[in-house]
């Protein structure tokens, strides 16, 4: 606070002379400098006081402008994915979780709208990922510490950078860091419709290894078995077609997995297995099913199952939001990932 000093001279009456003034006033006048803190701008959010169905427990509404430290950044959000374990989250079944109340959405994509004072290496206008992932992100403007962003390049289409820090990366790191393979070798999986299982078909391919895909029996059946088979997967079969004594006279020119993922649990696991090459690995990262995992006795004898709980897009927009969820929650059949745009 700066201030200054001044006199205020005032005659008595008649002619002015020096000595006909009063003893001065001394007159103190204070310059503040005003500091206004950095705000964001007001949110509309996808908010759950509660744990429970997501589409009755959601709501979308409009949360105040927050301060922007001077270690944080503030992103309008966007692209972000309704994932699985965003649903697993609301429901409060998933293990890892914000305290309610919570706004949803896990990742995303934003583009950074301005910084706090010691930010460096980020400006408004950049292209950023929520990187690592972490939770908030169902929301017009997120702010959060400098740390948990990533700046990607400006022409990264944003459906795909809202989504690639949680699925393909799951993809990459269970193919490469379970079981060596090499160009020939097979991998086994359910919940191939998945974007995770269409990652593993596209990163398999890539390396020349073979997929056996496991899916779901339901309407569309037919239509999904074909987009698998172009994304690169060697072999689809429904779970009612493996319903076979000799599950592995199915598998032709295709050597016996070496690996197999299960993100489903219950009868499909055992799918997986029946599919694993002696001493091969399963590797759950997911339970859709919510129903455990049976292993037969040969399985557990023969057979090396080692359980970690560790692509196709549809944008959608924000004001469409609960009509995503029931697509991502299974109401109308399969589905595209929901990614909702904002």
């Amino acid at each position: 606070m700066a201030c200054a000093r001044f006199l205020t001279l005032k005659p008595i009456h008649g002619t002015s002379t020096l000595s006909q003034f009063h003893r001065p006033r001394i007159q103190t006048f204070c310059k503040v400098r005003a500091f206004s803190a950095l705000m964001s701008p007001t949110s509309t959010a996808v908010f759950y006081e509660n744990h429970g169905p997501p589409d009755t427990v959601t709501k979308v509404i409009e949360l105040p402008p927050v301060e922007v430290k001077e270690n944080d950044v503030c992103v309008k959000m966007l692209a972000s994915p309704i994932n699985p374990s965003d649903v697993n989250r609301i429901e409060g079944v998933y293990p890892v979780r914000p305290p309610v109340p919570a706004v949803g959405g896990y990742e995303g994509v934003g583009e950074v709208h301005s910084v706090g004072s010691a930010v460096q290496g980020l400006s408004p206008g950049d292209l950023v990922m929520a990187s690592p992932p972490s939770a908030g992100t169902w929301q017009t403007h997120v702010v959060k510490d400098k740390s948990l962003w990533h700046k990607i390049d400006r022409y990264t289409p944003v459906e795909y950078a809202a989504t690639v820090t949680i699925n393909p990366l799951t993809a990459l790191r269970m193919i490469e860091d379970y079981v060596e393979l090499k160009a020939g070798d097979a991998i086994v999986q359910n919940g191939a419709t998945s974007m995770v299982g269409q990652c593993v078909i596209q990163l398999a391919k890539i390396r020349g290894i073979h997929t056996i895909n496991i899916i779901r029996d339901r309407t569309g059946s037919d239509e999904a078995k074909e987009k698998l088979k172009k994304l690169g997967a060697d072999e689809v079969y429904t779970e009612s077609q493996l319903e076979v004594k000799n599950i592995k006279s199915l598998l032709g020119n295709v050597p016996e997995p070496a690996l197999g993922f299960n993100c489903v649990g219950g009868n499909a696991a055992s799918l997986v297995l029946k599919f694993l090459r002696q001493g091969g690995t399963m590797v759950t990262y997911g339970g859709m099913a919510k129903k455990p995992i049976t292993v037969s006795t040969s399985s557990f004898i023969f057979k090396v199952c080692n359980q970690f709980i560790i692509h196709c897009m549809e944008l959608v927009p924000f004001s469409e939001f609960h009509t995503a969820l029931d697509k991502a929650l299974g109401k109308h059949g399969s589905q595209p990932k929901q990614v909702i745009k904002f």
